[in-house]
């Protein structure tokens, strides 16, 4: 076994007893027998090239192919997540999160390419556990590395694999110092000191906003500007006058977001619009470390900062940034608000504030009037008025 990391005064650490738990999962099964849950299909194929803003003629067309960095794409299980994992992939991160190492970061894959894929593929996988790494100290925090294997295959022929590589670590605190482990970072860091950071962060957080909001940007690093087309125009014409639009289909009456040329749920080709009341919970979320961009922090350091899957009250949902609470205390189902950031001159986008009372628990709400649904009353309007 690989002992852990030195101490203060240089001295070996004990040895990893867990690592040894660990190590004992290389070569087992994560995945037996997989199935994509879709085809390979043309509409995939279109979203990922528009995104990615790669216009390759391979990829469109009779005959067309798909990217090929799109091979984890038709092996992901999606928001509804996986159900082919193996009781020991399963086992190893219990293993994991047991001992403390709760957070996760994806740091790199690696992709071997043997047969290009076409619409009408049927994709199936098998996945290994290769190899979990000694106990490691990060900027992050310290924790172990796994890195897992899939081997892809397209109608039964080998088409390619996937190497996946994520860090399985305790968030690092100012005094961790060389303990290494979690429960020394959690003994020396202690809530008092955690509050205090989050405290610290949230109002740096406010700062940051008030100076991005002011008049004057100076040097500062710019935002990426929306594309703005046909299909979307009214969408920021209505950002400008502080209203959040949301389409309504006028055939079905079907609310979508975001805005579309015809619905997804009838095809029809009439619209009007419904305003937003504003109102929200995060659905999902991620806390962006890397790269850092200036422009996308309000203290302008780059990050870290939250970027939430938002449910709006009239039931869509929108990607914003979440504001007005540390990014380490955003949570699923935290009540949100919109706002309206100035960003510099050019540009003022739609977020969202959540409230910082809330701590993912019903109990920590202000009143028990706060655990009903905060958009219920809204979809009751809106009933009400569709009636």
């Amino acid at each position: 076994m690989t002992g852990g990391p030195a101490g203060p005064t240089g001295a070996a650490a004990p040895a990893d007893e867990l690592y040894g738990r660990l190590k004992a999962y290389e070569g087992c099964s994560a995945a037996t027998a997989g199935v994509g849950k879709d085809l390979v299909n043309e509409a995939m194929i279109r979203h990922w090239c528009e995104a990615m803003g790669d216009t390759g003629a391979a990829y469109r067309g009779p005959g067309a192919i798909a990217p090929p960095t799109m091979l984890q794409a038709w092996t992901m299980g999606g928001l509804s997540g996986h159900s082919d994992r193996s009781p020991a992939y399963e086992e190893l991160f219990g293993l994991l999160d047991g001992a403390g190492y709760t957070s996760v970061v994806a740091t790199d894959c690696e992709q071997e390419y043997l047969r290009p894929l076409r619409p009408g593929d049927r994709i199936t996988f098998d996945a290994v556990v290769e190899s979990v790494s000694p106990r490691k100290t990060t900027k992050l925090g310290t924790g172990y590395f796994v890195t897992t294997r899939m081997d892809v295959r397209a109608g039964g022929e080998p088409a390619g694999t996937h190497r996946f590589r994520i860090l399985k670590y305790t968030p690092a605190t100012k005094r961790q110092g060389g303990a290494g482990g979690p429960r020394g970072a959690d003994q020396q860091g202690g809530a008092g000191e955690r509050r205090g950071a989050g405290e610290r962060r949230g109002a740096d957080e406010r700062r940051g906003a008030d100076k991005q909001g002011g008049a004057g940007t100076g040097a500062a690093a710019l935002r990426p500007r929306p594309v703005i087309n046909r299909d979307n125009a009214g969408f920021w014409a209505g950002v400008a006058e502080h209203k959040l639009l949301i389409q309504r289909c006028g055939d079905c009456r079907t609310l979508r977001f975001p805005w579309l040329p015809g619905c997804n749920a009838c095809g029809g080709q009439d619209w009007d619009t419904v305003e937003a009341s504003g109102e929200g919970t995060v659905f999902s979320h991620v806390v962006m470390h890397h790269p850092p961009f200036p422009a996308f922090s309000a203290s302008g350091e780059g990050g870290p900062y939250a970027v939430g899957l938002i449910e709006l009250a009239e039931g869509v949902r929108m990607v914003s940034n979440v504001i007005g609470v540390p990014y380490d205390e955003v949570r699923t189902g935290l009540p949100v608000r919109l706002e309206y950031l100035r960003t510099d001159p050019g540009l003022e986008l739609p977020v969202f504030r959540g409230d910082p009372v809330f701590r993912g628990d019903p109990g920590s709400l202000r009143d028990s009037g706060d655990l009903r649904d905060p958009g219920e009353s809204v979809r009751e309007n809106f009933r009400e008025s569709e009636g």
